[in-house]
C-alpha cells in the first residue's frame, strides 16, 4: 500500500493547486479521490490486486495518472507484440530535446515543436524508415534554474533490416542534423536514440506515464499554473501508421489474445479507507461465489511498475 499512500497524500497536495480550475462536482470527485479501496487477495496473503476505487479520473491527479500510465504500458506492450508479430518489424525509441525555456515561453515552444516534428515526419528520410510511430510530450521542471524542458520521446516501428541496411540506416548524428534543422535551433547538442529491447518495460514506462511528474508540478502553485496551462487539453500521445491500427485493434478487442491470464485464486476481500494521512485496512471478508467468478481466471490489464 506504500504507493497508494504515497500518491494519495500528493492527491491532498493537488487539491489546493487545482481547486482554482475546476467546478464544485470535480473537486468533490478530486477530494474523495481512492478515498474507499477493495482489494481482492488469495489464501496466503501474498498477492493483492485492486477491485474497485472512487476514482476522480483527472489528469493532472497523482494518483489516476499513475494508475493510467500502468494500463496504457500494458496497451503499448500488447501494439508492440502485435507489430513484431503479425507486420515482422522491431522498434527504436528516439528522444528530442531543445535547451530550457522559461514559462512564459513554454506553451509556444510546445507549438514550435509539434510544428518541427511534422516536418521531421516529412522528411524522406524519415518516411522511408518509420513504419509507425508513437509519439508523446513530456515537460520536466528544473528548480535551480527555475525553467522547462519540453521534449518528445517516439517510439518507431521499424523494418528488421533496418540495423543492417546502411542505406537506410540513420546514425545518432544524422537525427542530430535533421532534428536541429527542422527545429531552426543548432544550439542542440543531442538527441538519443536506441534500439529497444524485447520484453523491456523502461521504455513503455517512459512512453505511458503523464507528460508530467508529479514531484516536478506540484512543487508550489506557481509550477503547477505552468504545467496546467502547457498540457490542458494536449493530446498525450499521438499514433501514425502502424501503432493507430494497431490502436484501433485493440480497442476492438482484436489483441485480447496476446493478454495473459492472471493465474492467481483470489478468495479474499480486504477494503481501506482513507484517513487523513494513511489507509486504514478492513478485516478480511470471504468473496462469494458470484464475485470469485467475476474476479479470477481473467486476463491482466496493466503492467506491474518496475
Amino acid at each position: 500500500m506504500e504507493k497508494y499512500t504515497e500518491k494519495k497524500r500528493r492527491n491532498q497536495v493537488f487539491q489546493n493547486f487545482v481547486k482554482r480550475y475546476i467546478g464544485e462536482n470535480q473537486m468533490d470527485l478530486v477530494k474523495n479521490c481512492n478515498t474507499f479501496l477493495s482489494f481482492v487477495t488469495n489464501k496466503e496473503l501474498d498477492k493483492k490486486k485492486l477491485y474497485k476505487s472512487n476514482s476522480c479520473k483527472n489528469r493532472f491527479c497523482p494518483i489516476c495518472a499513475w494508475r493510467k500510465a500502468r494500463k496504457d504500458a500494458l496497451s503499448l506492450s500488447l501494439m508492440m507484440q502485435h507489430i513484431r508479430q503479425k507486420e515482422d518489424k522491431q522498434f527504436i525509441f528516439l528522444t528530442l530535446t531543445t535547451p530550457n525555456v522559461q514559462s512564459e515561453r513554454l506553451e509556444d515552444e510546445i507549438k514550435h515543436y509539434n510544428q518541427s516534428f511534422r516536418r521531421l515526419s516529412n522528411r524522406k528520410q524519415f518516411k522511408s524508415i518509420a513504419k509507425g510511430y508513437v509519439r508523446k510530450l513530456e515537460i520536466t521542471y528544473n528548480r535551480q534554474r527555475d525553467d522547462y524542458n519540453p521534449h518528445f520521446h517516439v517510439l518507431i516501428a521499424v523494418n528488421k533490416s533496418y540495423f543492417k541496411d546502411t542505406k537506410a540506416y540513420i546514425s545518432q548524428k544524422e537525427w542530430l542534423e535533421m532534428w536541429r534543422d527542422v527545429t531552426g535551433n543548432y544550439e542542440i547538442t543531442q538527441v538519443r536514440i536506441q534500439k529497444v529491447k524485447q520484453n523491456n518495460n523502461k521504455e513503455l514506462y517512459e512512453m505511458a506515464k503523464y507528460s508530467g511528474k508529479d514531484s516536478d508540478y506540484l512543487i508550489n502553485q506557481k509550477v503547477f499554473d505552468v504545467f496546467y496551462k502547457a498540457l490542458k487539453g494536449k493530446q498525450i500521445l499521438v499514433y501514425s501508421g502502424l501503432f493507430k491500427n494497431a490502436r484501433n485493434k485493440l480497442k476492438n478487442g482484436e489483441l485480447d489474445y496476446l493478454k495473459e491470464v492472471d493465474p492467481t485464486e483470489y478468495i479474499y476481500q480486504i477494503f481501506y479507507t482513507w484517513n487523513k494521512r494513511e489507509y486504514l485496512a478492513s478485516e478480511l471478508f470471504d468473496l462469494t461465489e458470484s464475485e470469485k467468478r467475476e474476479i479470477n481466471s481473467k486476463m491482466i490489464n496493466e503492467i506491474e511498475e518496475e
